[in-house]
């Protein structure tokens, strides 16, 4: 086999293998994203808003809009994750942590941009429950998957898939800052220690958490502004753009409302980067790619 072609093969084996590892931590963890969601929308408290939710809508509702959610990471992930090792093995300075913070932006608004469609329909299933038990909605407006993206386009066009889309990117984009950058960083520094003997399941345990907590700190106030601009009517929007959404949510319930959903959304990203990264790294090992 030709460089070339054993080149193209590593890269797409590990686009499957990014892929397969992002749709095992999001199974794993989606049920707190839901609830994280619902957290964003309504004052009430993350513990009250799960039983709520089961009670009402049973174990089931812990699970809506699930399957746009995995398709999202396909799209997602695999994207961030492959720029974000093209621009280092592209880059003179990788060490440096301002160019790995540089890197993780860029591969996170890039994988967003491409994600749009799947996470707006993926917040749509995952609001409706919570319409129809206040009582706004008769029955759910979607089907499912396929029917959420056909009346988007119905009402919206094409360009309806991308609505949120700039809230969405900008919050992808911090995420990975802090993900993506940390997680580097955090490792890089542990091997260069021999803390834990080396680039094992312990090097990567420990820098996933410290990844999932950076993550959530910068990310959760686009996270709120993210939701609330997509599961507004389209119809009578309340909000004019992101920055409005982000004044009005401030003005009308203080500063502390950017941060709504923090503890589930780090209860979420914390155990979602660490299935993710052990499994990923694992993964990479036993088919002899290295690490990450």
């Amino acid at each position: 086999m030709s460089k070339e072609g054993s080149s193209a093969t590593k890269a797409a084996l590990k686009l499957g293998l990014t892929c397969s590892a992002a749709m095992v931590a999001e199974a794993v963890t989606y049920p707190i994203d839901v609830v994280k969601t619902r957290l964003q929308l309504q004052p009430y408290g993350a513990v009250r808003i799960a039983m709520e939710l089961v009670r009402r809508e049973g174990l089931r509702g812990l699970y809506a809009g699930l399957s746009p959610a995995l398709i999202r990471h396909v799209f997602y992930t695999g994207t961030r994750i492959t720029v974000y090792e093209w621009l280092r093995s592209a880059g003179t300075s990788s060490s440096c942590l301002a160019s790995k913070l540089f890197m993780g932006l860029t591969a996170g608004a890039v994988g967003q941009a491409v994600a749009v469609p799947a996470d707006l329909v993926k917040v749509r299933l995952q609001a409706e429950g919570r319409l129809v038990t206040a009582g706004k909605l008769a029955a759910p407006r979607y089907k499912g998957l396929t029917d959420c993206f056909r009346q988007i386009v119905a009402t919206d066009g094409l360009a309806g898939l991308w609505r949120g889309g700039g809230p969405a990117v900008q919050r992808a984009a911090l995420v990975n800052l802090g993900e993506l950058a940390t997680y580097d960083q955090a490792k890089q520094a542990i091997l260069a220690t021999n803390l834990t003997g080396g680039d094992n399941l312990a090097a990567h345990t420990a820098s996933s958490v410290c990844s999932g907590f950076f993550a959530s700190v910068v990310s959760v106030p686009a996270d709120v502004v993210k939701t609330r601009m997509m599961t507004q009517d389209s119809a009578a929007p309340r909000y004019r753009s992101s920055l409005d959404c982000l004044v009005k949510s401030v003005r009308a319930e203080g500063l502390m409302a950017l941060y709504k959903g923090f503890l589930p959304t780090w209860a979420r990203l914390g155990p979602w980067q660490l299935v993710f990264w052990t499994s990923y790294e694992q993964m990479r090992r036993t088919c002899n790619l290295g690490g990450f």
